[in-house]
């Protein structure tokens, strides 16, 4: 008996150390993560009882703001832009949680009370909110949306010296006030549409979605000969309407069956798929892979929003036994893939001397009684190429607006670097990209254009018809006073 005693005493005992060390777990070393779990209704119902900072743009617009409400949440987020800034400030929602930079910045945003620390601390609100601003002012927002109008795809334009996104706009758009709202009804019906809708608006394409980069690929190629083989910059490539290719029969033309040819500057300003599909054989699947790394590929553009989507350019292993897909790469196409960001910070790598910086939405948060917590730093990201290698594709691109492919993204008075591309995708159709720099000299603002599916493979749907007026409509609201 006495033994059973003791054997039920140490399972007792060892069952309580268990219970003592689970219930330490969970109180101290995994509160924190308990506590921010987005499916804690305890912490949900919280966030939306207090009050919550202000998004705000560049120019002073209210993006999201907190207003008082009589129910049993205290407080209904709203935003007064809805669709032009829905993918940036994304929702703030009681039941799909949050998302853009409601997610991002959610502990800078929702309200904390403060620890009391004197006597005066009980006679004062010690609550602290955070207000954000960012670095897109509406203006410029709204010259992307009606230059892009109501065709799917997406503008992205930033400056180069310091990263600061200045507009980012994606088509389709939605507005997130359906899904903010306190009927749970109704925010379920918005959400279930919003889910069931093919043109898929809650994806922010610019810097979530891939595609294609098409001939906007043929600057990093360009970038690789400068930096990596300069002895290709001055071979004179041969004027062909279709390059074999090799380890097959196959053959690869050029846009509308076009005969070019010539040395590097010619190639790019005329977009001539031979040669620039001959140079990525000459270059080699190290040397052009390695570029296309350097320029961000391969990883995710760190932008202070949720989830940005990684671009892709395949490593040299992927090219050992398949020379056509490496030719096919250098033109942008294959598996080479995209996001309109990445393509923005291709062109914004060029315009600042070789360096990539960071790009940023933040550009200061305050507290509720106006002092400063944080301001955007800028800070580099990458080392895309030498600055006299920046300096000379930088004078290539204009070539390509003065009488290249381009000439539609001209401005009167200002110096603009660009170059179009037209990548084929499923059946005729085709995106029609354009990114863009200026004033090329001292460099401004950089641009992404992308228009997704052209139908057609005519001149009609090129990046230097469809996406180059976009682009110099926003770049020259962009450099206006």
């Amino acid at each position: 008996m006495d033994r059973q005693i003791r054997r039920l005493g140490l399972v007792l005992m060892a069952l309580f150390l268990v219970l003592f060390a689970q219930l330490n777990w969970l109180q101290v070393f995994h509160a924190k993560a308990l506590a921010d779990d987005p499916r804690n209704t305890r912490r949900v119902t919280r966030d939306f009882s207090q009050d919550r900072g202000t998004i705000s743009s560049a120019d002073g617009v209210v993006l999201a703001q907190s207003v008082a409400t009589p129910d049993r949440l205290k407080r209904l987020r709203q935003y007064p832009e809805g669709d032009l800034f829905g993918h940036l400030t994304g929702y703030f929602s009681f039941t799909y949680g949050t998302e853009g930079l409601e997610r991002q910045y959610n502990n800078d945003l929702v309200g904390r009370t403060l620890p009391v620390r004197n006597v005066r601390d009980f006679l004062g609100d010690r609550t602290r909110t955070g207000n954000l601003t960012i670095t897109i002012s509406k203006k410029l927002q709204q010259v992307a949306r009606d230059a892009l109008g109501n065709r799917k795809g997406a503008v992205v334009a930033l400056n180069p010296q310091d990263g600061s996104i200045l507009a980012m706009w994606s088509f389709p758009s939605f507005d997130p006030n359906p899904l903010a709202a306190h009927d749970q009804k109704a925010v379920q019906d918005a959400w279930k549409s919003l889910q069931a809708n093919a043109d898929r608006p809650l994806l922010p394409r610019a810097f979530r979605e891939r595609y294609a980069p098409g001939s906007t690929f043929k600057v990093v190629t360009s970038a690789a000969v400068l930096e990596k083989a300069p002895d290709l910059a001055t071979k004179p490539y041969p004027v062909l309407r279709q390059l074999p290719l090799p380890q097959t029969t196959n053959k690869l033309s050029n846009f509308g069956n076009e005969a070019c040819g010539g040395i590097l500057p010619d190639l790019l300003k005329v977009s001539c798929n031979t040669g620039f599909a001959q140079i990525g054989l000459d270059l080699g699947a190290a040397k052009l892979s390695d570029q296309a790394h350097e320029f961000g590929f391969g990883q995710a553009a760190p932008l202070d929003m949720p989830a940005p989507a990684k671009s892709i350019f395949p490593d040299a292993s992927a090219f050992a036994h398949d020379l056509p897909a490496l030719a096919h790469s250098a033109i942008g196409q294959q598996d080479v893939a995209a996001t309109p960001l990445e393509m923005a910070l291709v062109a914004a790598g060029v315009a600042n001397g070789g360096v990539i910086m960071k790009p940023h939405l933040l550009a200061q948060l305050r507290d509720n009684e106006g002092n400063v917590v944080r301001s955007a730093q800028a800070d580099p990201w990458m080392r895309a190429m030498s600055a006299q290698s920046a300096s000379t594709l930088r004078d290539m691109m204009v070539a390509v607006v003065q009488s290249g492919t381009a000439t539609r993204a001209a401005i009167p008075g200002v110096q603009v670097a660009a170059k179009t591309g037209t990548a084929q995708t499923v059946g005729d159709n085709a995106h029609a990209w354009l990114i863009a720099f200026a004033p090329a000299d001292a460099p401004k603002v950089a641009v992404a254009v992308i228009v997704e599916s052209q139908p057609g493979l005519g001149d009609n749907v090129t990046g230097g018809r469809v996406a180059a007026p976009i682009a110099q409509k926003v770049l020259q609201a962009a450099l206006a006073p």
